[in-house]
């Protein structure tokens, strides 16, 4: 099986699971408990925030455990904005759903939400920012990379100016968190989510960075775990795992960088010079390194997905979390792309532990079943190519 598929999730790393399984089966202790079980487990805790910590350079005590990527987004933004009454928040239109659904419910509840566009190859432009923020703006909310296509936000320029308008600013980077290096002292975000199975940890556990003097409401309310912020006992070995996760990420950086981008560029090479009329979706420059992502015409991206997987090759359309819901690729749409460029999109992305035969024999399929799924598609004599990069 090739498995490129881990913009949805990953492998874990097996020095991951070794971590996690004393606290599985010999370290059980609640954290919260006084005696050296607990004392155990909150010592274990406290590394993993560590470990977390490092990775994109902020402190310890700037680290909140979470469920996942989705739990940090919601505290994140209801977090920051149920504070007031009513106000303005200001996101893209290709955010993850776990940014854009949290947003629909809050403009529900009397807040205005202003989506801006991007460009065709899916990303904003900072002038469009700068005309929608005010003094009513109570958050900026743009992802650091698209789960999708890949672009990269100019997220530098994005902070610069939520600062001068002293707004805070957050960022979905779950997409981009041990994939590019992230710094956020030196970029000035205020905070950022974490998804660990992203980057070869455990599913079910993640962290929402807030810069130190930023005020967040607390969204679950109980015992008080988290600082306050996030109460509910801990999950101790997924954080374990998670936090070492972050650790072989930080370690291992530039080699992975590196190795990804290789592949990745081999692979749209490929792609590009022998498949007829495909197209490569997203930015071809400010792109995370493991993306990419195509439309071939002609054909449906469901049905490529699953001649793939019957040669052994897991890919997808775009996020795994849309799949039930059966709708078009908002951010397809939102880059301005055709009911037949968004049919025949396909997402392939690439993780550490895939290699350079991997991709030659990924190309030799696609080659075969775009040609074969073309011969019998009822699109065969409706679409035209038309370049876009």
């Amino acid at each position: 099986m090739i498995y490129l598929d881990n913009a949805a999730s990953t492998q874990i790393h097996e020095d991951v699971l070794n971590s996690m399984l004393p606290y599985l089966k010999e370290q059980y202790g609640n954290p919260s408990s006084l005696h050296r079980y607990g004392r155990l487990t909150r010592k274990a805790i406290e590394k993993a925030r560590k470990q977390i910590a490092s990775l994109i350079n902020a402190e310890p005590s700037e680290i909140f455990f979470t469920s996942g990527g989705t739990e940090s987004n919601n505290i994140a933004l209801r977090g920051i904005v149920m504070k007031n009454s009513s106000g303005q928040i200001i996101t893209s239109s290709i955010e993850h759903d776990a940014i854009l659904e949290p947003c629909k419910k809050l403009a529900q509840n009397g807040f205005d939400v202003d989506y801006l566009p991007v460009n065709r190859f899916g990303m904003i432009e900072c002038s469009e920012l700068k005309n929608h923020i005010s003094e009513k703006t109570s958050l900026v909310s743009i992802m650091f990379g698209n789960n999708e296509v890949g672009t990269i936000q100019p997220i530098s320029e994005i902070v610069k100016i939520c600062n001068e308008h002293k707004v805070p600013f957050h960022t979905d980077a779950i997409q981009a968190v041990g994939k590019i290096p992230i710094d956020v002292k030196e970029l000035d975000i205020d905070l950022l989510s974490i998804s660990s199975h992203k980057l070869y940890g455990p599913k079910g556990v993640g962290a929402l960075y807030i810069k130190n003097g930023i005020d967040v409401e607390p969204v679950i309310l109980g015992g008080g775990q988290e600082r306050g912020l996030r109460s509910g006992t801990e999950n101790v070995a997924s954080i374990v795992g998670f936090g070492k996760a972050c650790e072989i990420a930080k370690n291992n950086l530039n080699e992975n960088i590196s190795q990804m981008k290789k592949l990745r560029d081999t692979l749209i090479e490929k792609v590009l010079n022998e498949i007829p009329e495909v197209i490569l979706n997203g930015h071809s420059q400010s792109r995370l390194p493991h993306n990419a992502h195509f439309t071939f015409f002609g054909v449906n991206g469901e049905d490529l997905i699953i001649k793939l997987d019957e040669y052994g090759i897991a890919a997808s359309t775009g996020s795994a979390c849309s799949v039930n819901t059966q709708k078009a690729s908002h951010v397809l749409q939102a880059m301005g792309f055709s009911h037949e460029q968004i049919t025949g999109s396909l997402r392939l992305t690439i993780g550490i532990f895939n290699d350079q035969k991997e991709i030659e024999q990924t190309v030799d399929v696609l080659k075969k079943v775009v040609k074969e799924l073309r011969s019998v598609s009822p699109y065969k004599e409706k679409y035209s190519f038309v370049s876009k990069n």
